[in-house]
């Protein structure tokens, strides 16, 4: 029985890793659930499940938790400081780190130092400090196994392999605006960013994903992951989401990882390697017509994977600064006050106006992260009458 903890259990990654154990409740049982704010369905979820302990993160809601399961045997905490604390029990066998943003850090370092393995969906850890996780994880020889589409996809064509990596492919849908024109992803509302064409995820994921940051935060985990070089990281566009992700050896030759565009085989699969088990997820018909496709991603159209390009060349800090700004702009669009496209001006005018750290520690990233948003935050509010329309 593998006792699994997640932080993030209401959002999308959450609930699908709670239906990977819902299926299989003879090798999984939850031993933590932490949600921010979504505290009836944290509430649910914990009577369901059982769980030694829950932590709603948002102190507002604490008391509403602790009624609600009053006549349960949970415990139940609140605030970032719980989540860092509880992670580290002995009860804890792997922790899927699955909140959104900068806040998966430092519990995900926390259960590395106590060596937890890890089942990484918060792609921004490794964009933030990968440096500093992926040394952590060596130190203490924990297995940080990635549960993003793609980078599962990567992981699973290197089992068994020992021959040195040419280069990888990553694949991305590109997103309900693939074909749009400079001119129609001007006028993309709301709506439209949040109707992702093969994906359901939670709304923050989906706008990177049609802004395609997402696909450049996933080259920089990738490098950490994999210990690659950008050169030898390339993306191509893949609207069908058949090929999660391609690697190329040296010798020419190319493995892909091919599926149904589900996220539950690739939770299933961080929690049961290196074993695989039996699932009733929906099966490719090869008998069927499929066409499969790729091309080029454009990134004047799309300049937030630029963007990340660029900060991943740029190394320190840079990815930090990258992040934060894009956390704070995502979240104006979403609220309406700029425009799809000035989501990437936000997050440049950040990266040029934020100090350069070559070698930051982790009170650096903490400060970098604060002076980023603080930063965006004016860019916007300066900027928000041109770039409410632009």
């Amino acid at each position: 029985m593998k006792r699994i903890a997640i932080l993030g259990s209401t959002g999308s990654i959450g609930t699908q890793a709670l239906d990977v154990i819902r299926e299989h409740p003879d090798i999984f049982s939850v031993e933590l659930l932490v949600a921010q704010n979504s505290w009836e369905l944290l509430v649910q979820q914990a009577i369901e499940f059982q769980p030694n302990t829950v932590i709603i993160a948002n102190q507002s809601h604490y008391q509403r938790v602790k009624e609600a399961l009053a006549n349960h045997p949970i415990k139940v905490y609140t605030g970032k400081q719980s989540i860092v604390e509880s992670v580290v029990s002995s009860e804890v066998d792997m922790v899927l780190t699955a909140m959104v943003g900068f806040a998966g850090l430092e519990p995900t370092l926390s259960a590395i130092e106590a060596g937890k393995a890890i089942a990484l969906a918060n792609k921004e850890t490794l964009v933030v400090a990968g440096e500093l996780v992926t040394k952590a994880a060596m130190q203490k020889r924990v297995p940080i196994i990635p549960v993003d589409s793609e980078h599962s996809a990567i992981f699973q064509c290197l089992v068994g392999e020992r021959s040195p990596i040419e280069k990888i492919i990553l694949t991305a849908s590109g997103g309900p605006f693939r074909n749009h024109s400079l001119d129609q992803l001007m006028h993309v509302s709301k709506a439209d960013a949040l109707n992702h064409p093969n994906w359901c995820m939670g709304q923050k994921i989906t706008i990177d994903s049609a802004s395609l940051m997402n696909k450049g935060l996933e080259v920089i985990e990738a490098k950490w992951l994999f210990g690659l070089n950008p050169e030898q990281i390339e993306v191509v566009i893949h609207p069908q989401s058949i090929v999660h992700s391609m690697v190329q050896f040296i010798d020419g030759s190319i493995k892909a990882q091919m599926g149904l565009p589900d996220m539950k085989l690739p939770i299933q699969y961080a929690f049961t390697f290196p074993e695989r088990v039996s699932s009733g997820f929906p099966r490719m018909d090869f008998s069927m017509s499929h066409t499969l496709t790729f091309e080029k991603p454009d990134t004047n159209r799309f300049p937030s994977l630029a963007l990340a390009l660029e900060s991943l060349r740029a190394g320190g800090n840079m990815p930090c600064v990258l992040n934060a700004a894009n956390e704070v702009a995502v979240d104006a669009f979403l609220r309406e006050q700029i425009s799809f496209m000035a989501i990437p001006k936000v997050v440049e005018g950040a990266m040029q106006a934020i100090p350069f750290i070559g070698q930051p520690t982790f009170a650096d990233y903490i400060q970098t992260d604060s002076e980023t948003r603080i930063k965006s935050v004016e860019l916007i509010n300066k900027n928000i009458i041109k770039w409410r329309y632009s």
